[in-house]
């Protein structure tokens, strides 16, 4: 059985609906969790709800921090063995209506700044001769989306770069892995109209969106011991809309 029973996790982005239960289920483990995001009152929320959760309030486009912030992260926790990336953020436009300020807005956030975080969490990790990083993408990255030529640029490349951190640090008992998410089911889906969601589900042979627990059941996976031979891989979560 999967057990996070004294290792320390950091996940980003915890306060939208994956992050949310990524949260649940790493503190259903026994995970040591410190949880960071933007939005102060969805991070009091997470507190009331898990009271031995530790949260952090902290915005990943301020590239010049990231170093001192995981520093931080890892005095808190006492260490670092778990790295979960799942903040981004979008700003949709056609190509030829997109801004070039649109482009780098969710470049430097979903790409460089998840680069960075991972690179100083390495150097903790290190250390520890122990980790595992999972790189929240999306399907997005894999096939495209009009009006998301920057989105699914910055998760394509999460995907090139993890590949690449893989390689390099194989041999230091460290993982970097990827999942890949389609269609979830979150606040923002609930709000959109049967049809579209009708259109939606049209796509997916499963028939049905998934969940955000879903996607937190394979970072799980990939976090534990029980993936300790798998690295440089990108698991998709989408009822088999795409297939790599």
């Amino acid at each position: 059985m999967i057990n996070f029973k004294n290792k320390k996790i950091l996940i980003t982005g915890a306060t939208g609906g994956i992050g949310n239960a990524l949260v649940k289920k790493f503190i259903s483990l026994e995970g040591n969790v410190l949880a960071t995001g933007t939005n102060t009152d969805k991070l009091d929320d997470l507190k009331k709800n898990f009271p031995n959760i530790k949260v952090k309030k902290f915005d990943i486009s301020e590239h010049s921090r990231i170093e001192e912030f995981i520093d931080n992260v890892s005095l808190e926790l006492g260490g670092l063995d778990i790295l979960i990336n799942n903040a981004g953020t979008n700003v949709d436009n056609l190509s030829l209506r997109m801004k070039e300020d649109e482009w780098k807005k969710v470049i430097d956030i979903n790409l460089t700044s998840t680069f960075l975080i991972s690179k100083y969490s390495i150097k903790k990790m290190l250390k520890n001769k122990y980790g595992r990083i999972i790189n929240i993408t999306s399907i997005v990255g894999h096939t495209g989306n009009i009006g998301q030529s920057n989105y699914a640029a910055s998760k394509a490349g999460i995907i090139g770069m993890s590949k690449s951190l893989a390689i390099e640090y194989a041999k230091k008992n460290i993982t970097i892995n990827c999942v890949s998410p389609g269609f979830i089911q979150t606040d923002m889906t609930e709000k959109i109209s049967e049809n579209v969601k009708n259109v939606l589900t049209s796509k997916i042979p499963m028939s049905k969106l998934g969940t955000g627990e879903d996607v937190a059941n394979t970072v799980a996976f990939l976090s534990s011991d029980a993936a300790s031979y798998i690295t440089g891989e990108t698991i998709h979560v989408n009822g088999g809309m795409y297939m790599a």
